[in-house]
């Protein structure tokens, strides 16, 4: 079987490491790059530089991966979806609900396979929490908090901290509980500038009445990167950032101290890092994308799920310009979104 040939728009920051993933793929051949500016980092990893799409398509592509600016997904997306190439569109699908439906029509439409890179969903740490959820070992969820703060990055442009990182948090919750987003409350603020929010604070609720606490913010000095789920059993605690498992047992000793003995909560029980293979998100993501179009077994970020993403996003930055909570059934939404 002759090799996929895939193409790559944008060399940017997240551009590069794509082309070093590609460049090394097993039953991909990395075709060319797209891009206005060039290669003048040369990290194109020998692939042949074109200007722009049209350019990209004449050397004769299966796939493409969409790296480019958050803005122009819309447009590129629709060229190679209208050419019958399929597409790795990085998150978010679109920087609107409307561009995000568009998008999944025109895949649709075109047969070809459309799906939306959350790398997260490929973090080794959160594979392996949404398993154990599933296989119901934290019993009941009530809560899931993730935080997700560092420095300013100045290649981004065209959105806030909301659709560029928040949709991450998003994407990962609904991912491992299975849930849907019923309702969000938000506050937003800008500190740096920029005409875009860098800073959110999202309170939920999911469809089994889980509540979902996001804070998200270009602010910070340091980095992090966490998701907590805790539940009837203890609580997980995942680091993305180093790919870690933790789990937090509810103790089950009785309490012997007469004046907490009334308290009917919990109290601290064993504690577990888990040893997991860490391999590289990104490889794992690529992987998928490349097994799904040779029809093998695989799980992508459907359009669909881009789609829902978006407009969730959208209800959060709604929620914070109304300064009121946010209905994600489909006629409230529509409404808010106005």
């Amino acid at each position: 079987m002759r090799p996929l040939r895939a193409g790559l728009i944008g060399l940017g920051a997240m551009g590069r490491h794509h082309a070093r993933v590609l460049a090394k793929l097993d039953g991909v051949q990395f075709a060319g790059v797209a891009d206005p500016a060039g290669d003048p980092h040369r990290v194109a990893q020998g692939a042949q530089v074109t200007r722009d799409v049209g350019e990209l398509l004449d050397l004769g592509l299966d796939y493409a991966v969409v790296a480019c600016p958050t803005a122009l997904h819309e447009s590129v997306g629709l060229t190679l979806a209208r050419a019958g190439v399929s597409a790795l569109i990085e998150k978010p699908l679109a920087d609107s609900v409307a561009g995000a439906n568009r998008l999944a029509e025109a895949f649709e439409a075109g047969g070809v396979l459309g799906a939306v890179g959350h790398i997260e969903r490929f973090n080794p740490a959160l594979q392996s929490l949404r398993a154990r959820l599933e296989a119901g070992e934290l019993g009941e969820v009530f809560q899931i908090v993730t935080r997700r703060q560092g420095p300013f990055p100045h290649r981004i442009t065209d959105v806030g901290v909301v659709k560029d990182l928040a949709t991450h948090d998003i994407d990962l919750t609904s991912w491992i509980t299975g849930q849907e987003y019923v309702s969000v409350s938000a506050r937003t603020a800008s500190r740096s500038g920029r005409p875009y929010e860098d800073m959110v604070a999202v309170v939920g609720q999911l469809s089994d009445s889980s509540m979902v606490s996001h804070l998200v913010n270009w602010l910070s000095p340091f980095k992090e990167r966490s998701t907590v789920v805790t539940g009837e059993r203890g609580c997980f605690v995942a680091d993305t950032l180093t790919a870690d498992l933790t789990f937090y047992a509810n103790g089950a000793q009785s309490m012997q101290w007469e004046s907490l003995s009334a308290f009917r909560g919990v109290s601290e029980g064993d504690m577990i890092r888990y040893a997991l293979e860490k391999r590289e998100p990104l490889v794992v993501e690529h992987e998928r994308f490349r097994d799904a179009l040779l029809g093998l077994p695989s799980d992508v970020v459907t359009l669909a799920q881009g789609v829902r993403t978006v407009e969730v996003s959208e209800a959060v930055l709604a929620s914070a310009g109304q300064g009121r909570t946010i209905s994600l059934k489909s006629a409230d939404l529509k409404g808010a979104l106005v």
